[in-house]
């Protein structure tokens, strides 16, 4: 991105950050910009990375909380973003972790395809979530065995590639989404399957935020997988 728009985002109330080492090499960044959204001021963070090699040492959460307490002086009172719903550390940092709210399902929000290795090949669709500073929403970490749940989108291994096994969509009141534990190698291993992952959770995610339900929680384990549990509206904390 050119140094003069991120030098006048911050001129207007954004944020451009980065998490430094002790040598002064940067390790991650974030960039968001602030703006009017139906009628409140509310900030957009747009980028956020961490280079590979630090990643998992919560470098990302510490940006994040660094871009909440700089907008918080400003009297900025919510964030929003987006992340792919089929990038399980995303899910889990997002949901489990900052206990964000999703409130869109976005099919290809940048376009069909863009210039990132991270899209190429399965689009761009994406949850916008929103983080609002003074309402911790609580998220219970689900399981894929809770009995009360239905699956409608399910996981199927075969020859070591996950499959994705889609069930007829009920009115049930709580039903889960899986979704791989890698999306970026799978992508790399069998990129038919990945597409197929797209548009399964597409599916889903599609009818049932259509339907009122909501995100509630994600669930990541070596023994039940990977995925959302969403709820009915009645039964959304």
């Amino acid at each position: 991105m050119s140094p003069a728009f991120l030098m006048v985002t911050q001129k207007m109330g954004g944020i451009v950050a980065g998490a430094f080492d002790s040598g002064g090499r940067m390790l991650g960044f974030v960039f968001g910009m602030t703006g009017v959204s139906r009628g409140q001021v509310c900030h957009w963070s747009h980028m956020l990375a961490v280079r590979a090699s630090h990643r998992d040492q919560g470098i990302g959460a510490r940006l994040k909380d660094y871009q909440k307490r700089s907008l918080l002086r400003s009297g900025v009172e919510s964030m929003r973003w987006t992340y792919d719903p089929l990038v399980a550390r995303n899910a889990h940092v997002n949901l489990n972790r900052l206990g964000v709210r999703v409130i869109e399902y976005v099919p290809d929000f940048y376009g069909s395809e863009t210039k990132s290795s991270l899209d190429r090949g399965i689009g761009t669709d994406r949850f916008v979530v929103e983080w609002s500073f003074g309402e911790q929403v609580d998220h219970p970490v689900p399981s894929a065995t809770d009995a009360d749940a239905v699956h409608v989108v399910d996981s199927d291994a075969d020859e070591g590639r996950p499959q994705p096994v889609s069930h007829p969509f009920t009115s049930h009141p709580a039903v889960t989404v899986a979704v791989p534990s890698d999306i970026q190698t799978l992508k790399t291993v069998d990129l038919k399957v990945a597409r197929a992952w797209r548009r399964a959770t597409r599916a889903a995610f599609t009818h049932y935020l259509g339907q009122g339900y909501r995100v509630v929680g994600f669930y990541a384990s070596p023994a039940s997988g990977r995925g959302y549990r969403l709820e009915a509206p009645e039964r959304t904390i």
